[in-house]
């Protein structure tokens, strides 16, 4: 898979998964966390649906490839995304059944950008002049 594939991909799930925070925040936290939000969660979950949908939109790659910004953030959400699922599930007392499979699917992507981020931020640190 191209990187910019993986990019399309990540951002996708990212947008859509923002878009589903602002319509139905309780929804979504009752799905992945399998747990009810308090008014003050539902105000903090539209938030960061707004943020999600942004960072999807944001890191869509353009007509030729992913850039070295877009790829490297998109990691660096993902990597986090995932330990921080996996934390809620094994430590945090979550218990929803979707909780590990979304927990690994950030792995896998974080996992499958972690050399074109890498490779892309290299490229652009050794293209700076010194």
């Amino acid at each position: 898979m191209t990187t910019k594939a993986l990019v399309m991909v990540s951002s996708t799930i990212e947008a859509a998964t923002g878009l589903a925070l602002i319509i139905d925040p309780e929804l979504v936290a009752r799905i992945l966390l399998g747990t009810d939000l308090l008014g003050g969660g539902i105000a903090v979950s539209r938030v960061a649906g707004a943020a999600l949908l942004a960072l999807g939109l944001a890191c869509w790659p353009g007509k030729d490839d992913a850039t070295a910004q877009t790829t490297c953030a998109l990691f660096i959400y993902n990597f986090l995304a995932a330990i921080y699922l996996g934390y809620l599930r094994a430590g945090g007392g979550f218990v929803s059944y979707l909780l590990w499979p979304v927990c690994a699917l950030h792995a896998l992507l974080a996992l499958l950008l972690a050399r074109p981020a890498y490779a892309k931020f290299s490229a652009v640190r050794a293209a700076r002049p010194r």
